[in-house]
């Protein structure tokens, strides 16, 4: 396993960093053969674990907390924190009242007294950037958070966090997890030369693009079992539920086609080489791997050492150009700033 240091913060972590969203509710109920997943990540090398207070309603926070004892200090844990985690009105978002309150719910599901990485899930209108900044550098400052870093920000809204913490002197997101995979580039034209000249560690997430890259899509074998992912749980935003009325569809389905052909070329598999293609643009410092299975997380790891040649990215860049997003859908977020309301002058009454 290759370690790499995560930004300018000088911690060395692995190249694959375990996703935990498959642990819980959200995806595999055995909470032992979750412990299990975990553990093994850790005996081959894996030192980078990231989880949410999202995912399985809190579920996939207490697994990962259960498998983490005794072990703690083995590993650089990352949670995040945004999505709705009750019913009432402030049990969301990125506000002082908010953040203050779920990170304590998040230290107490991970049975830990401190969060390594504490990344902000979304950004939102509703909050100034300067508050949320405010409160992580509280939490860093009282010893609760060692960094903190964002999810899924454009490019612009870095640069803006970076502009306001140099102005009010708050600490600085230190690292940015954004939606990256083969079909999935358009990161390549701001989110990553943004991350590069800040000095920030970047873990990308879904580099499988939620299971297409891993050969189970296929136009003439399309796999529809129930563990099958275009079976389960909507996809959360990402292209799904499988729709072959869509041209971005049928466009996804011949690029896997090029793609298959290109990893039989090279003698490797087409889920290795969709998450060695991750690890080879420079601003990148993790692939975040989400297996559901034990088996699923002994295939990605058989191909951890692969590394890609000059040949084999060109060959990529022909089927899918740099900066290509094949599928809208796969964008990971609703750009608030391109809704109806925030595009249209409003007449005055």
């Amino acid at each position: 396993m290759e370690y790499r240091t995560l930004g300018g913060t000088g911690v060395q972590v692995s190249t694959h960093c375990l996703g935990t969203m498959m642990l819980g509710a959200w995806g595999n109920t055995d909470i032992e053969a979750c412990v299990r997943i975990v553990h093994e990540a850790l005996d081959h090398g894996i030192n980078f674990v990231d989880t949410a207070d999202v995912y399985s309603g809190g579920g996939s926070e207490e697994i990962v907390g259960k498998a983490l004892a005794g072990r703690r200090d083995e590993v650089v844990l990352a949670t995040k924190v945004h999505g709705r985690m009750g019913s009432g009105p402030n049990e969301q978002g990125n506000s002082r009242l908010w953040i203050t309150r779920e990170v304590e719910a998040s230290l107490r599901r991970l049975g830990t007294d401190h969060i390594d990485l504490y990344q902000i899930h979304r950004s939102e209108l509703e909050t100034e950037t300067e508050e949320t900044l405010a409160v992580l550098t509280d939490l860093q400052r009282q010893g609760k958070i060692r960094y903190f870093g964002s999810s899924t920000y454009a490019g612009w809204q870095l640069v803006e966090a970076h502009a306001i913490a140099e102005r009010r002197g708050l600490a600085r997101f230190r690292t940015e997890q954004p939606p990256y995979s083969i079909l999935v580039r358009q990161i390549e034209l701001d989110v990553l030369p943004v991350a590069q000249r800040y000095g920030m560690g970047v873990l990308v997430w879904s580099p499988l693009n939620r299971g297409w890259l891993t050969g189970r899509y296929r136009r003439e074998a399309f796999d529809r079992s129930p563990e099958a992912r275009s079976s389960r749980g909507g996809g959360r935003g990402m292209g799904w539920p499988f729709d072959e009325s869509r041209p971005e569809i049928q466009a996804k389905l011949d690029t896997v086609e090029q793609l298959a052909k290109l990893a039989a070329d090279v003698g490797v598999s087409l889920t290795h080489l969709a998450v060695a293609f991750t690890l080879a643009h420079p601003a990148v410092t993790s692939a975040i791997i989400g297996p559901r299975t034990s088996e699923q997380l002994g295939d990605l790891l058989a191909g951890a050492d692969l590394r890609l040649d000059v040949a084999t990215l060109d060959a990529i860049d022909a089927i899918v150009p740099p900066g290509t997003l094949v599928d809208p859908k796969d964008r990971g977020w609703d750009a608030w700033w391109m809704e109806p309301e925030a595009r249209r002058l409003h007449p005055a009454n």
